[in-house]
């Protein structure tokens, strides 16, 4: 048993010994977005000639408690918000519009769905002197009318409580910006 845990015990302190001397690759992609990786292969080519190599990760720096005045000839340079996992106003927009077109989708299948459903309803109606086999044919393929413009019905809801809820809700949990995802 001695054995075991020592094993066990030399083996942690190798462990930890390797992964602190272990280098971390890090670069930059044309959207500004900071990669890092401890495997050089996953570094896409077009970046190769700009990684920075690092032995341990980079501590955060304390933030200046006294500003100092800046020239005023000199404009700050633009810094791009983000939320708080890095994606800036691109992604946010991407996924509002990712989710703006699947509400047009379901929305015109529904109105599909529907418009099929009342033309079935109307020849049914119109089936008066037709055999009772036909018009429980007319009849089950109106259930399944049904059922598909409630399934229809249920993506539309699901896709504007997405718009509405749950998409705002995300961003102001992750601090990002609530103009990027706001329906237009």
């Amino acid at each position: 048993m001695k054995r075991v845990a020592l094993l066990i015990f030399i083996g942690l302190i190798i462990y930890c010994a390797v992964s602190l001397g272990q280098e971390i690759y890090q670069w930059v992609d044309e959207k500004g977005t900071v990669h890092y990786t401890d495997d050089p292969g996953q570094i896409p080519e077009k970046y190769q000639d700009q990684v920075k190599k690092k032995k341990t990760p980079p501590e955060p720096a304390p933030s200046p408690s006294i500003r100092l005045p800046q020239d005023k000839t000199t404009p700050e340079p633009s810094v791009e918000k983000k939320d708080i996992l890095g994606r800036g106003e691109d992604w946010w927009r991407n996924k509002a519009m990712e989710w703006r077109q699947k509400l047009i989708k379901a929305q015109k299948d529904y109105a599909a769905a529907e418009t099929a459903l009342k033309a079935k309803e109307k020849e049914l109606e119109q089936s008066i002197y037709k055999p009772d086999s036909f018009k429980r044919r007319l009849q089950a393929e109106i259930k399944v009318l049904e059922e598909k413009a409630n399934e229809q019905k249920k993506q539309v809801d699901d896709a504007k409580n997405m718009l509405e809820k749950v998409l705002p809700k995300q961003a102001e949990e992750y601090r990002a910006d609530p103009s990027w995802v706001k329906i237009e």
